[in-house]
């Protein structure tokens, strides 16, 4: 990255180009006793993101706003002038970064994984986050996992069940169905075990 960015600098090209540092999720070592990285927990579900632009972004802005990787490719087309295609799910990180968060700006997220338990040994489940709480479905097993994100950050106590968390976990089944709505899923795949690096029926998960 050092030797991109030098050379950027060199040739006077650094202003106006944008360079985005990230990656794949975070990965267990030993965290809540796992490995890999595809449970829903924040050791996992965090991924790295900086982005240097000189001529829009004010160098050391830090935004708390919840991105998502499907925002990248409408992110890319809005820098580079062309309007993102109406099946992509995301939106365009560029006012973000610009330190400017619409008003309407995602406070939630949805998470699915279908392999059960798969080449990694995990369980297949879903869920929501939002800012201060996440929720997560193990829908073979039928067992729920309910997180204070604020109080519990390393989410080692299950309040799921817990007397004084129906109406916290009411409103979070209620958006965990709002978002799985808004991306159509229909639990199209749930009872499909999809093989490692076999992309096809989840391409086709929309086009059901």
């Amino acid at each position: 990255m050092g030797k991109v960015l030098d050379y950027l600098d060199r040739n006077r090209l650094a202003r106006n180009t944008l360079v985005i540092y990230t990656s794949d999720q975070g990965f267990f070592l030993g965290d809540h006793g796992l490995f890999d990285k595809r449970f829903m927990y924040e050791e996992s579900i965090r991924m790295p993101f900086l982005v240097r632009w000189p001529a829009e972004i004010t160098a050391g802005t830090v935004s708390d706003a919840m991105g998502l990787n499907v925002d990248f490719a409408p992110t890319f087309l809005d820098v580079a002038g062309l309007p993102p295609s109406a099946e992509m799910q995301g939106r365009s990180l560029r006012a973000v970064l610009r330190g400017r968060t619409p008003a309407d700006w995602r406070t939630s997220m949805y998470y699915r994984y279908y392999h059960d338990p798969g080449d990694h040994n995990t369980r297949a489940h879903y869920g929501v986050r939002t800012r201060t709480h996440k929720l997560i479905y193990y829908w073979k097993k039928d067992q729920w996992e309910l997180f204070d994100l604020v109080n519990d950050p390393y989410e080692l106590h299950n309040l799921y069940g817990q007397p004084g968390t129906e109406q916290l976990t009411a409103s979070l089944k209620a958006e965990l169905a709002r978002l799985k709505r808004e991306v159509r899923d229909e639990d199209q795949l749930a009872d499909v075990q999809i093989p490692n690096g076999v992309d096809g029926p989840v391409a086709r998960l929309r086009g059901k």
